[in-house]
């Protein structure tokens, strides 16, 4: 591996000595999990409403063992005195110790209340302000043991949750989708200190619903902030136009928008938002029409109105209108930024134009633009993604020498091509690189980590590398442990990968089952005659408040009718319509097929007398639904049957074309 060069290191220490010392960046913040049961507290980033960021490309967000003795794996757990490298470099403050200890508390008895308690007031920690912001920080996506730790905490006396803790709740919430519950806290904070309820614990609801897809409910939270004594303003409105624009829904935005130009003076803020929704979505001739609106305004657009504008030029390909623009804008007296020629830089990368990219660069230092690390960022990124390694250690290296400070999501593309070169021994020297120069490590890096170690076989070396993750201070997401069961599952550790998606469950990673994951562990258990472990894992995500809808339930009867368990599946069918979920068409016409087989008609006759009064309910043509089912039923073993047929004379063709080239 091309290791950073001796110069480029020298130069960095002289230059950055100081990061050696100074505190690591916050690590990678995982994609949203949902709540269970008032139960899953990951931390939400800062709300940054699009006029402050300029565009929301990839870069400009994201740069976010014990063994068991029996059998050489088991359940992680951190040892009493960890030893690793890591750890010299975090910062020890006056939290660190207790929120430890109380974080270790948390794991271990998580799932048993009382227990829980008792062993939380056995500690001795003082409670104090400061102390319960960092242990929700320190649980990370793991929202049992967080909320746990804010029901206790709020019961113990002389102690009452702040307005910081409060609004870290409500985001936790909010990003968990509980929304009945971020309700139920706000009435609670009302009653606690009117003074709590301000238009930033609005504008977090808004950003909730807005990510769910829920335009109606976002739309809803401004008529319902006068209730509360909250008057919404231009600013919150503005809030709300960015939280529909960031998560595709800039038709209603721009609806909205329209509807809401009497009550709200519009802001350059509001105009700016719409852009990049549109400019997201493709539709330059709408973000067009925006600009003229602004102008009639009399707004006249800065560098970010026009950033978001180059971005929809460059991300439908139009780089000769890319290159106008950067002219027409020094015309105006708005001189290109950093972002601006990164956004070029990104589009020329995505079409493999990575010398044109370089020339861009170049350009930046000629117009006396310097670069960031973004920018740099971007450019190894497209430089890893066309395989061009060598480069972008190079450009590392240049990188380094100029004095920039390279973050995890630098490494990141580094790392991530030499995984698919499946090389774990260079991207754990580089992980090293990265430490040396006090660029520590973050959950996605771990990730990328353990993913290569479980792809390779080297299921303990995965292991090790959770519990040094851990020991750092970073507490494992979905992605995390999805990655261990899927490695468990590779290696035939059937014990162990169950183990890891129970632990998951109880800690409020899966509200809403992980379809692929959880369909991958049924079936390996039940190919395995492993159905009292496949029942347990089912017990486990119904009785954990997990979110089951009729794909999750599906996949667990199809999966228990494939593997010959009839009647199992059947009474789990009745179980679901008990639920008042009516089965898929092909799952009802399977049963009856193979109910047809055992010669069961009791059971028979229950299913079909449950689903013909679903269907009565429903409006739903009972006889139309029993032909579809049949029909599908009869299509999907055709298929399979082509496939075979398919497949069987790819290998004849391929054999007598063998044949063929011999002679």
């Amino acid at each position: 591996m091309r290791r950073l060069s001796s110069k480029s290191f020298s130069i960095y220490q002289k230059t950055h000595l100081c990061l050696l010392t100074s505190k690591p960046s916050k690590p990678f913040s995982p994609k949203p999990t949902h709540f269970s049961s008032l139960s899953s507290v990951p931390e939400l980033s800062n709300y940054k409403p699009s006029y402050e960021l300029p565009m929301s490309h990839p870069f400009s967000t994201q740069f976010s063992a014990n063994y068991d003795k029996r059998n050489g794996f088991g359940l992680v757990h951190i040892e009493s005195n960890p030893v690793h490298s890591v750890t010299h470099h975090r910062n020890v403050d006056e939290f660190a110790a207790d929120v430890e200890k109380i974080y270790r508390i948390l794991r271990k008895f998580h799932s048993r209340v009382p227990k829980l308690e008792l062993a939380l007031e056995e500690t001795g920690v003082i409670m104090r302000a400061g102390l319960t912001e960092r242990v929700l920080s320190r649980c990370g996506d793991a929202g049992n043991l967080g909320y746990r730790f804010f029901i206790w905490a709020s019961k113990q006396p002389g102690y009452r949750h702040s307005y910081d803790v409060y609004k870290a709740m409500i985001k936790i919430l909010g990003k968990m989708r509980q929304f009945g519950a971020v309700w139920a806290l706000v009435e609670e904070m009302r009653k606690e200190n009117p003074l709590f309820i301000t238009p930033e614990v609005f504008v977090v609801l808004m950003r909730r619903f807005a990510s769910a897809r829920m335009v109606k409910k976002a739309i809803e939270v401004l008529d319902e902030m006068p209730k509360y004594g909250c008057e919404p303003d231009e600013h919150v409105f503005g809030c709300l136009l960015d939280a529909l624009c960031k998560n595709g829904s800039v038709k209603e935005a721009a609806s909205l928008f329209e509807d809401m130009r009497v009550r709200f003076t519009p802001t350059i803020k509001h105009f700016t938002s719409l852009l990049y929704g549109w400019c997201r979505e493709g539709k330059l001739m709408e973000a067009k029409f925006v600009l003229v609106q602004m102008r009639e305004a009399g707004i006249e657009p800065d560098i970010v109105v026009y950033n978001n504008l180059l971005t929809g030029y460059a991300v439908g390909g139009k780089m000769a209108d890319s290159h106008d623009l950067l002219e027409e804008m020094r015309r105006k007296g708005c001189e290109p930024n950093a972002t601006s020629y990164t956004i070029l830089i990104q589009a020329l990368c995505s079409m493999e134009k990575t010398e044109e990219a370089m020339r861009v660069l170049r350009d930046m230092d000629n117009c006396g633009c310097d670069a960031d690390v973004v920018t740099y960022t971007a450019l190894i990124s497209g430089l890893c993604k066309w395989r061009k390694i060598d480069k972008a250690y190079e450009l590392l290296d240049t990188m380094l020498q100029r004095g920039h400070t390279p973050n995890p999501t630098t490494y990141l593309h580094i790392l991530l091509a030499h995984e698919k070169k499946e090389e774990l021994e260079e991207c754990m020297e580089l992980v090293e690189e990265m430490r040396k120069i006090g660029c520590l490590p973050d959950l996605s890096i771990y990730n990328i980590l353990i993913r290569l170690a479980c792809k390779l076989g080297e299921v303990k070396e995965g292991v090790r590398l959770w519990n040094e993750m851990e020991a750092s201070g970073l507490s494992p997401g979905l992605d995390t442990f999805t990655i261990m069961v899927h490695g468990f599952l590779e290696q035939g550790c059937l014990v162990e990968a169950c183990e890891y998606f129970k632990e998951m469950v109880a800690r409020g990673l899966l509200s809403a089952p992980q379809y692929g994951t959880l369909k991958d562990l049924l079936n390996s258990l039940l190919r395995a005659d492993k159905l009292e472990m496949a029942k347990d894992i089912w017990s486990c995500i119904v009785t954990k408040g997990c979110e089951l809808n009729v794909y999750a339930w599906t996949i667990w009867i199809q999966a228990l009718f494939s593997n010959k368990h009839v009647k199992e599946a059947c009474s789990y069918c009745l179980e679901m319509m008990d639920a008042n979920l009516m089965p898929e068409v092909i799952t009802y016409a399977k049963l009856m097929k193979g109910l047809k087989k055992l010669y069961n008609r009791e059971i028979a006759a229950e299913i079909t007398e449950k689903v013909r009064k679903m269907a009565a309910d429903r409006q739903i043509s009972f006889k139309m639904y029993k032909r579809r089912g049949e029909r599908d039923l009869k299509e999907k073993a055709k298929a399979v049957k082509d496939g075979r047929k398919r497949r069987a004379r790819r290998r004849r063709w391929g054999c007598n074309r063998s044949k063929a080239d011999i002679l």
